[in-house]
């Protein structure tokens, strides 16, 4: 899930501190989710999904087809 969220974040051009100001944060809250040193809530993740443009539910169903095609 991580990955993906950064993957959408470098394709809509956004840097971590340009994403931050969109949701209202800093850039450390977003260099902090990607690197893995901080959980994000399901309400966080919604502001973050609406913030790169992709509904949360599109953004659950793609992570899940991740998931599953490593599984696979």
């Amino acid at each position: 899930m991580i990955a993906m969220l950064r993957e959408l974040r470098e394709q809509k051009q956004l840097t971590q501190k340009g994403l931050a100001d969109k949701i209202g944060s800093d850039q450390t809250f977003i260099s902090k989710i990607e690197i893995g040193e901080r959980r994000v809530d399901i309400i966080e993740l919604k502001y973050i999904c609406e913030a790169l443009d992709i509904e949360l539910v599109e953004f659950i169903r793609q992570v899940e087809l991740k998931i599953k095609s490593k599984i696979k």
